[in-house]
Formats: C-alpha cells, structure tokens, sequence
C-alpha cells in the first residue's frame, strides 16, 4: 500500500489520463496512430483498475507488462539505455517503469536496497508545497513555490552523484474528498502570511483532504560537476574555512564527485616569493603533499627543474600520470620520491596564481595510477577562479589579522576606539598561540559624556501611507477605466461586478489605509485583474493599448503602481544622503580637535551618538574644555543641516519637512561594547535612564498643551540641569552673531515621561539662507581658537 504520510493529498495511481488521450487517437484519421492507440486501449482494457485508480503499489509489478505498453510513447525503448527517467508519484519516493540508465544507477547504489530521497525538502516544505499545488490546481491562487529538487544517490565506486528532477504532471488529478474546506480570499491571505504555521495549513487544507489521482514523468538530470562547482565555491567563500573541522572533508567529497575518483585527496601549500618557498597551511585537516611533514621547504628542493618552470614561471598545471613510471626515468628525484614514500600514484599540481603571480599550489592526489591526468586536469579551469578568489579573501585576512579578529568579534570598529580594540585583538592571539582558550572580552569605557542629536523627517509615516493611497488609488481608477471599456464593448456582468469591488477598494483605501487593505488590494489586482487583462489583450485589439498603457505603469519591482512611492522614497533619500554628507565630513574636523566616539545611522531622517572622555583616547589629556567644544561644535553642524535641507526642499518630489533635537546629559557614565549585539551601549542600571529619555523625548509634548517638542524651523535642545541651560544660552547667543539663530527662542517645559521627569526644553528659531548652508557660512567660519575663546568667557 501507499505509505500516508502526513500529506494533504492521498495518492492513488492511474493510467486514466494519459489513457483519455489515447482514447482521442484511437479516433484519428491517421491509421497508424489509429491502430497503435487501439492496441494500448485493448491491452488495458482487461484491468480496469488502471483507468479507475489504485493504492496497492504491488499491482505496479503485476501489471508492469501493460503499464510498459501504456507508458510506451513516453518512455522510449531507443533512449532507454541514455536518459535517466521513471514514472513516479509527485513528491514520493515510489517510482516505477523506470529506463534502463535509471535502474543501472540505483542498481550500482545498492539495488533494491536502496531508495533515492529527496534532498532537503522537510515534511513542513513538503506539506506546504503540496498545499499550493492545490491552492492552484483547485482554487485557482498562483502561487509560486518552486523549488528544485534533487536525487543524491552514490556510484558503484562510492562517489556521490548528483541528479535534478524535472516532473511533468500532464497525467496528474486533483480531486476534492469529503475532509476538503471551501476557501475564503482572506483563508488563502492568512495562509500566504504564515509559511511556518503548518498547523494553520493543516487547518486550512487538512491532511487526506484531496486525492491525487494519476502520476508523474520524472526526468533526471546528471548535476554532478555543476554541484561539485557550486559546492567549491560555497565553501571557498565560507567564514573560517581552516579553522572548521569539515571544510577539508566536504572540500574532498567534492573534489571526489567531480572527478568521479572515489579515493582523491586535496592539499593546499602557500608560495612566499621573498624566500621562494613553499610554507604549511595550518587549519583542522590541512595538508601538503609536497611538503609531508614539513612547515617550510626552498620550491627548488620540493621541486625538479621541469615542476618549478611549470608551476612558477608558466602558472601551468603540472600532472603526473604515473608516479612510479617517473621516479623511475627521473632517478628519484623530487618531487616523485616524496610522491611515492606516500603512496601516491597520479597527481595534479594546480598553481593558484593572480597577474602572474603565484600565491600557491592546490594539490590533488590519487592512489589509482592514471586516474589524475592532464586530460581532466583541464577541468579545473572551471573552479580554480573560485580557488583563487579563496586564497587571496584568506591571504588579505591573514595580512590583517588583528582586523579580522576584531571584525569577527566586534564587526567594524570606529577609529577613535580601535586602539582598544586592537589591544584585545592582540591578547587574544596571545592566548590561542600559548594553548588558552582564547575569548574576546567585552569593552568598557568608563566617565565618557554622551552627545545625541536628531534630524527627524517630520509626518514621514503620515506621508508615505499618502502617498501609497494615491499609487493604489490612481491604479485602480485606471484599472476601471479599462473594465468601463470592456464592459461597453460586451455588456458582461463579471465586469460590472469587478467595477463594483474596485469602487469599494477605493472608498476602504481613500478612508484608512491599513496593511491588510493594501494587500487585498495587491492579492486583488494579481489574482483577478491581471488574468482578466491577459484575457482582453488576447480578445480586444482595441483595448490592448489602454492595457499596455496601463502595464508600463507597473512597477517591475513592487508589481504595482509605484509613483508617488517612489518619489516619496527618493525623497527621503535624498533629505538622508545630504543630511549625512554634512555631520561626515564636518566629524573629521571635530575628531582633530579632540577624538571621540561616534556613531551616525539613517531612518526617516539622521541620528547620531557621540561619546567623549578621557577613557576613549589613548594618548592625550582630556579636559572639560573638549566637551564644551564639542557641544558647540555640534549645534553649529546641526544648523547646516538644517540649512543643507532647507536648501534641497525645492528640489524634492515631495517637499518633506525636518525637525531638529538635542539631548544634553549633564552626568558622565560608562558605555560597553555588546558582544551579542556587536554594538555600544550604556552600561548599568542608573545609566539606562539615558537610553530611556533618548527613545522618548522626541515623541513628547509641550506640558500643559497638545503640540509637539519637535517643530519645523526651530532646534530643539532638551536638559535637565540650569548649568546645561545657562551653557546653551550662551552659545546660541554666540552663534546668533555668527547667523545660524534669529535670536527668538522659549523655554518650555516637557510633559512627563515614563520613568523621566523635570525635563525643560530651549525652542531657538533657526535662520535659514537661500545659499548653500555650508557656503552661507564661509565667511563666519570660527576656528578651534575662536571657540575656546567663546567658551573662556
């Protein structure tokens, strides 16, 4: 019987299909065809149940003479003996009225022993993608879950062979049973949205819920040598290729089936061409046929004269056919005698070269004598530019160790911390070469004074969920206009009824827009619309233009009108990419004048963290006087900002407005480098009430009204302390004369925060300029000087 595994179809098998089409040619004009069709139908007709479908998988053997004969124009006793075929049941392991190649194959793996499986199709994919074959056979949903699927399956020598499966299920029936659930748009919705609830698919389309009824062609496909270079490459690519205990094993697997030598093996040795010599690859499994045992040898000792030419001066591959033959003829010499004390028989030496120069030697051996040559040596053209790629992403590793430790540890690292970094990095090598176990420690700084500032797209989620409502809105409008036209020409009623849910969407989108709505829409205009406008084209040559107009719309990216989108992205792009050219290039200065940490990123607009102490520099003395500065130094950036937007609004598609916000934390406190988050961040339980005011002050209000802190135009500069207040004053009165501040400003108080109380607020208008807001500026540019001179008075 059939094995139901959990699945939502139950299998049964039948000819009756494939026989319905011979059922066609039996009436055919042409005799032969004619003939040959009525001899199938007679030969079935005896056992019915071929035609009405059967579970019991042992009919397959008692009937496989007929089944050979129904199955004959489809398998060719000509091509037999070449392609790799056998019917089959979708998705199962069963197959039968297999060619003789495809039983040769599972003959050499084990014979009846054996059965191929699928690779890497897990019962949760299987079930699912079963359910959308019924989702689109039954329902009438497209989806598209296509994977490729694989046979793996070793040769008589062992090798492992790799076969993709291409079905044709032309003889296949999907039939509801009795267990069956009738689908809802928004069941098919909910299902698109949980790929992993397989509980909520099996509430969906239950187990047995559907018969399928027929069978598939299955065509296979010798992928060996394209797997064998995929597999190479992936593990060429891979992180901490030398450091993993399975990269050699899987990297000779590999090396096994592309050249189909059941005992090859590979090794790798550098080429250092300061000494001209080969050295060891350390890493778990590495090894080197030329060297043995050896860490370093001179290439003209490892090497004859013919190898060294070959290798070193022509980058050409160096084969040995016979390694007995040529220790032989040679006397002994090397690298044969090394060759032979290891029993190796044939050998490829392929020189891993970039412009010329040769950065190593990949070896690969066999003890078969003939079975490494030049003839298949030539195969490595395909790979050996991954193998190059490997060796020079390993050799600018190993050049900037320290880097890569700290890159692997604590991803990029800014410059004013790296010297710590690079100290860590340092004992971490220390502990690995001594025998320790070596683990990267997490950082501290301890007494730094925290800067934040944000420049903040104002209304950004008003004005994208806008402008996604005039996209979805224009679309459907247009769409409308083309169904208006059909329904004109041919008076159906499925077009008015389309009209009519149209209209509707329109009115849902025009009064909330919410993610649901937009992707019934979406679900709406793929699933109905587009098959209803495939369907014009083809009929309506009068309407084929408004169609074609209307699809050049059509974004290829979101399948979907995207104008207004778009320019709302762009836009928003645009405010972040000159926000951002501004604070970078303007933190070089800063940095000279005192180095700090900092960190910029972009959302709907630009933040930033900057952190300043003695801790964080390792050669200089930190005075107060630098977090003035840098204080100051700060708000003059955040007013060019300012005026670097100010001046880009008129070039915007949608002319976005910034706001601006300050946060000042009078206190020192200590940051801590994440090792899990790789990242900063502020370190105790005291200290977090920073980070809290950080990610809420900018949604607070005015206390005692209903407006925002935040307002277009004006720098908003939040405190605690009448130190920090008194100190801004000050430079904002400085900066006046310099023309960033118009002078009018208010002091207001913020409503209380969860957790956080006493927050007071300057409100300091800013003055814009009609130039650009750096060049405005030019000429009332102040040096370092002239900001200690303001901060002394």
């Amino acid at each position: 019987m059939i094995d139901k595994l959990q699945s939502p179809l139950s299998q049964m098998i039948s000819f009756n299909k494939i026989l319905e089409q011979y059922d066609l040619m039996a009436k055919s004009d042409d005799s032969y065809l004619a003939n040959k069709a009525n001899y199938i139908l007679a030969a079935q007709a005896p056992y019915p149940e071929l035609r009405a479908g059967f579970t019991d998988v042992t009919l397959l053997e008692k009937h496989k003479d007929v089944i050979k004969i129904i199955l004959q124009d489809t398998f060719s006793e000509v091509l037999t003996s070449n392609e790799i075929k056998a019917a089959s049941l979708p998705f199962d392991n069963i197959v039968f009225n297999s060619s003789e190649r495809f039983k040769q194959i599972l003959e050499d793996a084990g014979g009846k022993e054996f059965l191929p499986h699928m690779r890497d199709l897990p019962e949760h994919h299987l079930y699912v993608l079963t359910c959308t074959v019924i989702l689109s056979t039954y329902y009438g949903q497209t989806i598209d879950f296509k994977r490729p699927f694989f046979y793996d399956i070793p040769d008589k020598n062992g090798v492992m062979r790799h076969y993709r499966i291409l079905y044709n299920a032309d003889f296949m029936e999907i039939l509801p049973t009795e267990l069956s659930k009738e689908l809802t748009s928004e069941d098919i919705d909910e299902l698109l949205e949980n790929f992993d609830n397989l509980a909520l698919w099996q509430e969906k389309i239950p187990p047995q819920s559907f018969i399928g009824k027929g069978f598939v062609i299955s065509s296979m496909f010798d992928v060996t040598n394209e797997h064998a270079i995929s597999e190479i490459k992936s593990s060429l690519i891979a992180n901490d290729k030398r450091g993993s205990e399975s990269f050699m094993f899987n990297l000779q697997e590999t090396f096994k089936s592309f050249f189909s030598i059941s005992d090859i093996r590979a090794g790798f040795v550098t080429y250092n061409p300061k000494k001209d010599q080969f050295e060891k690859v350390f890493g778990v499994g590495m090894e080197s046929f030329i060297l043995q045992e050896k860490e370093v040898e001179p290439c003209t000792e490892a090497l004859c004269q013919s190898s060294y030419n070959k290798l070193l001066n022509e980058n050409g591959y160096f084969t040995i056919s016979d390694v007995d033959k040529y220790f032989d003829i040679s006397g002994g010499i090397m690298p044969y005698k090394s060759l032979k004390e290891q029993g190796i028989k044939s050998v490829i030496f392929a020189p891993i070269a970039s412009k010329g120069n040769l950065l190593g030697v990949l070896e690969l051996v066999s003890t078969q004598r003939n079975g490494l040559n030049s003839v298949n040596a030539n195969k490595l053209e395909d790979i050996m530019p991954f193998i190059v790629t490997g060796v020079l992403r390993s050799m600018s590793e190993e050049e900037n160790r320290i880097d890569a430790i700290i890159q692997n540890e604590c991803t990029s690292v800014h410059s004013s911390v790296y010297w710590k970094f690079k100290e860590e990095a340092k004992r971490f090598i220390t502990d690995g070469l001594e025998g320790r176990q070596p683990s990267f420690k997490e950082i501290v700084f301890k007494d730094v004074y925290p800067l934040y500032g944000q420049i903040d797209i104002k209304d950004s989620s008003i004005a994208r969920n806008t402008a996604i409502q005039r996209d979805i809105m224009i679309q459907l409008s247009d769409i409308n206009k083309v169904l208006d036209a059909a329904w004109q020409n041919d008076k159906l009623p499925v077009y008015e009824e389309l009209m009519f849910r149209i209209d509707n969407y329109i009115d849902e989108v025009k009064e909330v827009l919410n993610t649901n709505i937009e992707q019934a829409v979406f679900n709406f205009v793929q699933n109905e619309i587009a098959p209803v406008f495939e369907h014009l084209k083809n009929k309506d040559t009068a309407l084929l233009g408004m169609i074609s107009s209307y699809e050049a719309s059509i974004d290829m990216g979101t399948k979907s009108y995207y104008d207004h989108r778009r320019n709302y992205d762009e836009s928003v792009m645009m405010i972040n990419k000159k926000l951002s050219s501004v604070i970078d290039k303007k933190q070089k200065d800063a940095q000279a004048m005192f180095p700090h940490y900092f960190e910029r990123y972009k959302t709907d607009g630009v933040e930033h963290n900057m952190y300043i102490g003695a801790s964080i520099v390792d050669d200089q003395k930190f005075d107060s006087l630098y977090l003035s500065n840098l204080r100051l130094w700060q708000l003059q950036v955040m007013c060019e900002m300012e005026n670097k937007h100010y001046n880009l609004k008129p070039e915007l598609s949608v002319p976005l407005d910034v706001a601006s916000l300050m946060l000042v934390y009078n206190t020192s406190l200590a940051i801590r480098f994440r090792m899990d988050e790789k990242r900063f961040d502020v370190d105790g339980t005291y200290n977090a009430r920073y980070e809290i005011i950080k990610k809420r002050i900018d949604k607070s209000y005015i206390k005692g009204t209903t407006k925002r802190i935040t307002e277009p135009g004006k720098m908003v500069i939040v405190y605690a302390q009448k130190s920090d207040e008194l100190e801004y004053l000050r430079y904002i009165k400085f900066l006046k004369s310099k023309g960033y501040f118009s002078g009018k400003l208010e002091i207001v108080e913020l409503e209380g925060l969860q957790g956080v109380a006493g927050l007071k607020a300057i409100r300091a208008d800013i003055m814009y300029s009609v130039k650009d807001a750096v060049d405005a500026h030019q000429d009332k540019m102040y040096t370092y000087e002239d900001l200690i001179d303001e901060l002394k008075i």
